[in-house]
């Protein structure tokens, strides 16, 4: 599952790319002896006359600034990589939930004394202690993640923790 941000961080990557592109190809072509681009020479030229105060030049600052804004939301902002998909179209589940489920039901089974669960994208790792069958408690969790409509494969692993006897 992609983040609804990954669209518009490569939109500014994309355009940021194609600005310091052209910059840099201007730039290496002065520096091999041709005249800059026209663009360029009216570029500097037209900065050389505005004055801070002028219009024009708050407005490219003011965008640079919701540029630079804009660019540290995306970098700030939370992806969606704790969520769990479901076989619902946009419904997901956290992963920390998840394996709070999937603690409390090793839990309940006879013989598991402790259990740590470790959720991933595809995978659930439990660590059991106890003097539990790891098959048997491996069995019980697999029909009660099966109930949990996580969508694609999801696999369970269960191991033995060192107080196991």
């Amino acid at each position: 599952m992609r983040s609804d941000r990954t669209f518009w961080a490569g939109l500014v990557v994309v355009a940021g790319l194609v600005v310091a592109g052209a910059l840099l190809y201007d730039a290496a072509a002065v520096r091999a002896g041709h005249t800059a681009r026209p663009w360029r020479s009216e570029s500097a030229d037209e900065l050389a006359r505005r004055h801070l105060d002028d219009p024009v030049v708050l407005v490219a600052a003011g965008a640079a600034v919701l540029l630079g804004l804009g660019c540290l939301v995306l970098a700030l902002t939370a992806g969606q990589r704790r969520w769990l998909p479901l076989t619902r179209p946009g419904a997901v589940i956290d992963r920390a939930g998840v394996s709070a489920l999937v603690s409390r039901w090793a839990r309940r089974i006879d013989g598991v004394e402790a259990a740590t669960v470790r959720t991933r994208r595809g995978r659930t790792v439990v660590r059991i202690d106890g003097r539990a069958e790891p098959a048997a408690v491996e069995r019980e969790l697999r029909a009660d993640l099966a109930r949990v409509p996580l969508a694609g494969e999801h696999r369970l692993d269960v191991r033995t923790g060192r107080g196991r006897r």
